[in-house]
């Protein structure tokens, strides 16, 4: 093997390392909140302008080297061209329809409430069918850009596609970390629970609980992908109605109190454990 050789493959094998999406996350979270309607919109791909879809601030900053969490908005009957993305993002539907997937594929339309992965360096397409379509787009390292199917390459991770009817609920009685009588479910989503190792779940919470989340881990995001429910960080806080698209942030040993209004989901990024108690 000549120098000139070895030297690709050294290259190619240290871009293909650097592809591979971090597992923990060094930034601290704080106490925080973004209702829906406080929500600051832009264009996902300022380059397109209005042909793109809009994007929503929730934490983080999408165009920085950190971790971030944001809203995107399709319209009715968006398309994309064919390409890839330079980092590995996850989704949420929050409402609906949403294809994400190579574009010979047949559309397999995602409703609210399901979750999608797509893996750095992979060309795909995106297209939305509803009449309001929403998702929450999380990325473990930024920016987040979009570049020509030129680009393409592999980083070892595969895409994700769960329809909501396929995820696994379990209830609180098969949950060490929920109260057994509370009546909250939770959806494992992806992850690992060593210690310091992200990862996400969905948590779905009875209408009418009344209880209290406290945050464990250094570094904690929540966001409603359906229903309604009101939120104070502390006993005699403000409350906020948070609804669909909206955000709170928790710092660690931080206690949040929460009562559902409806059956309510929320996404919940740690890098550690929280505990659900019902009141």
């Amino acid at each position: 093997m000549n120098n000139y050789t070895a030297f690709t493959i050294a290259l190619l094998l240290g871009i293909l390392a650097n592809a591979q999406t971090p597992t923990t996350d060094s930034t601290t979270s704080i106490n925080e909140v973004v209702t829906a309607n406080q929500v600051e919109w832009g264009w996902l791909n300022p380059l397109r302008g209005d042909k793109s879809p809009a994007a929503g601030k929730l934490w983080g900053d999408r165009t920085s080297t950190n971790a971030s969490g944001f809203l995107v908005k399709f319209k009715k009957g968006f398309s994309s061209p064919a390409h890839i993305h330079n980092v590995t993002y996850r989704g949420m539907v929050i409402s609906g329809l949403l294809h994400n997937d190579d574009e010979k594929a047949e559309e397999m339309w995602l409703p609210k409430g399901s979750f999608w992965v797509q893996p750095a360096g992979e060309a795909h397409i995106t297209a939305a069918s509803g009449e309001a379509n929403l998702a929450y787009i999380e990325i473990q390292e930024g920016p987040y850009l979009v570049k020509p199917t030129s680009e393409a390459f592999d980083n070892g991770e595969r895409p994700v596609n769960i329809d909501k009817s396929n995820l696994v609920w379990l209830n609180a009685k098969d949950i060490t970390w929920i109260k057994n009588d509370s009546g909250v479910q939770t959806a494992f989503l992806w992850g690992t629970h060593e210690n310091e190792q992200l990862r996400a779940s969905l948590i779905k919470l009875p209408k009418g609980f009344q209880g209290k989340i406290k945050n464990l881990s250094p570094n904690f995001r929540a966001v409603i992908i359906n229903g309604n429910l009101t939120h104070s960080i502390t006993k005699n806080a403000k409350r906020s109605t948070l609804q669909a698209g909206s955000y709170f942030g928790a710092a660690k040993d931080s206690v949040h109190r929460v009562e559902a209004l409806e059956e309510t989901t929320i996404y919940i990024r740690s890098n550690g454990s929280f505990n659900i108690t019902s009141k």
